[in-house]
């Protein structure tokens, strides 16, 4: 009987949290989705709401209304950690927006699992090619795509080129491998009584292990197309690159590590910013940081090191997605608000506004050569541009979601001197196969 009890009190619980949920959104019905002046109402949902990014995209809303008579976009601000758990209990309701940004990394998942409409109705042959080829890929399911990609990023080296110079480093040759970026932050390093004025560089400051592994394969943890047939994990040289990092931290020590690492969250106090660190890995988006609190660093920027010579810049990415939920009042509606979204004029005007990798290659290019950017904003935009050539996603397969929660506790250990490379990345595997072994 207690359990009975237990159990209609969660359904109870249940109930108003979708009822709740669901007044985040009008009522899903023919009035409800037409204003006063006749047009169609598209609902759409975001997490932009910093005073930075909430006006750029009303204003890309507002220019999408002016431009048309028949739709009235209108934009809900969610917070990060909110709108994905109220999407879900709107679908769940009934109830959802009509469009929604979304993680790209999922979004086969969210096909596969009926959450996000199939856009191939709405897609022609060529659609396709306006964006970069593992975006779009990304957004695929059984070959049809289930959201078209909006914005991206993708890590690059930023570097002191007076810094080069001190030590007699050419500053317009950064390093091109692996073996000089250890030459170099060697040379860059600086240190008086057994402290460090200067370090070099250390690889796991702005990214994490996952890009160096990326970055030395070139490729993902599964096979082509994302097939979990194959599963990369438990290499020879996933080995060999988890045990170079630790060698850095190793050489430098726990203490300097931690501490640069807290200047580093603290952004305004960066030691990139004051010369006291001499590379550093970031997103392209590190410029508007250096723009604000360095104004005057003399710096450069290039694609990551390759991991040896002809091996390939390769680096990493994410990104979001314009979707439309099952169970959209007005799909027709909510697909012409999703072209303008991601078509060359919107997303110029959010990678100019918003300092942004955005998906569309045409709007990038444009973007890179904008006389709205700063001279340096050019340079490292254009280097942005160039890496999303050589740039990997991470999608999850649809037979092993969320995949990194069984890598990252084993990685983790091995950091922690609690387990080899090679046990961490063996256990990691078997943990992964096992996963994909359930849901197939």
């Amino acid at each position: 009987m207690k359990n009975i009890r237990i159990s209609m009190l969660l359904l109870t619980i249940l109930t108003l949290t979708l009822s709740g949920c669901a007044g985040f959104q009008t009522s899903n019905n023919e009035e409800a989705n037409v204003n006063e002046d006749g047009k169609t109402v598209v609902d759409f949902w975001s997490f932009w709401g910093s005073e930075l990014r909430r006006p750029i995209i009303d204003k890309i809303v507002a220019d999408f209304n002016e431009s048309q008579d028949e739709i009235e976009v209108r934009h809900t601000y969610s917070p990060w950690g909110d709108i994905w758990t109220k999407e879900l209990a709107a679908i769940a309701a009934g109830n959802p927006p009509d469009v929604v940004i979304n993680d790209i990394n999922a979004t086969a998942i969210r096909g596969k699992e009926n959450q996000a409409m199939n856009l191939s109705e709405f897609i022609d042959e060529d659609f396709s090619e306006k964006f970069y080829p593992e975006l779009w890929e990304a957004t695929l399911y059984e070959g049809d795509s289930y959201g078209i990609p909006f914005n991206t990023d993708t890590r690059v080296l930023f570097y002191n080129k007076d810094a080069f110079e001190e030590v007699g480093l050419d500053p317009e040759d950064p390093p091109e491998t692996w073996a000089e970026l250890e030459e170099y932050a060697t040379k860059l390093d600086v240190k008086e009584n057994g402290e460090y004025d200067r370090l070099g560089f250390y690889p796991l400051w702005g990214v994490g292990y996952d890009v160096w592994l990326l970055n030395a394969n070139g490729q993902n943890y599964f096979g082509e197309d994302n097939n979990t047939d194959t599963v990369n994990i438990n290499t020879e040289r996933n080995v060999e690159v988890l045990n170079w990092l630790k060698s850095w931290r190793e050489r430098i020590g726990e203490d300097v590590v931690n501490s640069y690492q807290a200047q580093i969250d603290s952004q305004q106090g960066n030691p990139f910013f004051s010369g006291d660190l001499a590379m550093i890995v970031q997103q392209p988006t590190f410029y508007q940081q250096i723009s604000e609190y360095a104004e005057d660093l003399n710096f450069g920027v290039v694609q990551l090191p390759e991991y040896e010579p002809g091996s390939g810049h390769t680096s990493w990415g994410g990104g979001f997605v314009a979707e439309i939920p099952e169970g959209s009042s007005d799909p027709e509606a909510a697909w012409e608000f999703i072209e303008y979204l991601t078509g060359k004029e919107a997303q110029t005007y959010w990678a100019v506004e918003n300092f942004d990798n955005i998906a569309n290659i045409e709007a990038a290019e444009a973007a890179s050569e904008s006389d709205e950017l700063t001279e340096e904003g050019q340079m490292v935009y254009q280097i942005a541009v160039e890496s999303m050539e050589d740039t990997l996603l991470t999608p999850a397969p649809v037979e092993a979601p969320g995949f990194y929660n069984y890598i990252n506790p084993q990685v983790d250990e091995f950091f922690l001197g609690q387990k080899t490379a090679e046990e961490a990345l063996a256990q990691a595997e078997e943990d992964v196969k096992n996963l994909i072994e359930e849901n197939q």
